[in-house]
């Protein structure tokens, strides 16, 4: 090779670094551009809300009986309580802390005190933030107050959730101040968030589908928000909608896919979905617990025709039905892997890993009392259940250290917490026995880094 063509390629490689340094300075010229641009549309769109004056008193006589009883049905389908609750506080006074990743958000007071509630909110306030996601003050709200899904709720039932509110007790009580750092504490860009994901407008039905399915869909995307769990989220916090309900997050549980994608081995039916909605429990999945448990303990309250249509809907986007044979080989092999009954059972495949030993004798010590073969208090076989079938163990891990506490539709199926009593290590070796042993899934991942993150945490 001669000097002139060596010259000659640091020439062009410099040509090229040059041109390479060009076209990343346009890009990120264009991105900032981008951003100034969508940071001067949110200042501006931002302060386009202005106060909504404040009235003596919220609500009044003006709502009647049906109206009430209206409004108090649709705020147990929201399950508003349960966000509105601290531990311990009155409910609908707000003070629950929300963990997201950007700091933690503290629910507001819904009661209807005039200086720390909603007193003072008219219902044309009201319907602002459920709909736009802005209060009476014309603040910006925070979308784990999920009015990227109230958007969908109609006028009346707005107003009929409004009129309800309105009659409770009255507490005074002001929650803490939201701990977010900077720029996630500055609300104007809430505005370019709502520009990029807030959807708004009132559900449409679809004519291809019956009525009972467009009011499931329509209490399941509206009021239910139930995508707001199981559905991903974007780096920016918005759900995901080209993977609606294909799992999420809820206060460090997973929330399993309610679509195609779940991993329960039974696709749900609509019945089996209803006693799963009703009683928080069903023979061919298992048991609903983690944060799942106090939204089922309100609509057990709710409606047979609106539990029903809710479960029309999710139903419908499941995976395909099972034929009878299919069902019975999976029925009949989550039977086979059950802990026997005798003294002394071991299961015909016994692993020849040491961990998964050390597994299967705290299983067999710690567990199988209860889930053994026929015990007609806990029927459901773990080979059935989303939750040893999920993704990850994290909800296998909460239930182990915080046992289970029931819903009201199935309170005799309640289990113990093992988290003082199993040391971290012991529940190492159990998970990955319980994974290993009732299903043909990969081995969870991290076993002992998630572990001793609960522990740190409990």
């Amino acid at each position: 090779m001669t000097p002139h063509s060596n010259i000659t390629r640091r020439v062009a490689s410099n040509q090229h670094a040059g041109r390479l340094i060009v076209t990343m300075s346009r890009i990120l010229l264009s991105v900032a551009a981008v951003f100034l641009a969508l940071l001067a549309g949110a200042a501006i769109w931002s302060n386009r809300h202005p106060e909504i004056a404040p009235v003596e008193q919220a609500g009044g006589a003006e709502f009647d009986t049906a109206q009430l009883l209206h409004g108090e049905a649709l705020t147990g389908i929201g399950a508003c309580e349960v966000c509105h609750t601290a531990p311990g506080g009155t409910p609908f006074a707000g003070g629950l802390a929300l963990p997201t990743p950007f700091g933690t958000i503290y629910s507001t007071n819904i009661t209807p005190d005039v200086e720390t509630g909603i007193g003072s909110w008219s219902e044309e306030a009201f319907r602002r933030a459920m709909r736009e996601g802005v209060d009476r003050n014309g603040r910006h709200l925070y979308p784990v107050f999920p009015y990227d899904h109230f958007t969908k709720v109609t006028d009346e039932d707005i107003r009929a959730i409004y009129a309800h509110l309105t009659t409770l007790e009255p507490v005074e009580y002001k929650p803490p101040e939201n701990e977010l750092g900077f720029p996630f504490n500055f609300r104007m860009l809430l505005a370019g968030w709502k520009l990029l994901f807030l959807d708004k407008g009132e559900f449409q039905p679809d004519s291809q589908w019956g009525e009972e399915w467009n009011r499931g869909a329509y209490l399941a995307e509206g009021l239910g928000h139930c995508g707001a769990c199981h559905s991903p989220r974007n780096m920016f916090g918005a759900v995901m909608q080209a993977a609606a309900y294909d799992g999420g997050e809820a206060e460090d549980w997973h929330a399993p896919a309610l679509n195609k994608m779940s991993r329960t081995p039974i696709p749900w039916k609509q019945l089996q979905l209803v006693n799963y909605l009703y009683d928080g429990w069903d023979e061919e999945h298992g048991i609903a617990a983690g944060p799942m448990a106090p939204v089922v303990n309100h609509l057990y309250d709710q409606s047979e025709d609106d539990i029903f249509a809710i479960a029309a809907y999710f139903e419908s986007i499941q995976r395909r039905r099972l034929n009878d044979s299919e069902k019975n080989a999976i029925l009949e092999r989550a039977r086979s892997l059950d802990w026997g009954t005798e003294f002394g059972y071991r299961p015909a495949v016994v692993p020849d890993d040491p961990a998964l030993l050390r597994g299967m004798d705290v299983f067999a010590d710690q567990c199988a009392t209860c889930h053994k073969s026929g015990n007609v208090q806990v029927p459901v076989s773990l080979a059935l259940t989303g939750t040893v079938n999920a993704p990850d163990p994290r909800n296998v891990i909460h239930v182990i250290f915080d046992g289970i506490r029931p819903p009201r539709g199935a309170l005799q199926r309640s289990m113990p917490g093992f988290g003082a009593s199993i040391s971290d290590s012991e529940i190492n070796d159990l998970l990955k026995f319980i994974r290993w042993h009732f299903t043909d899934l990969p081995p969870w991942q991290d076993i002992s880094g998630q572990v001793a993150a609960k522990r740190a945490h409990w």
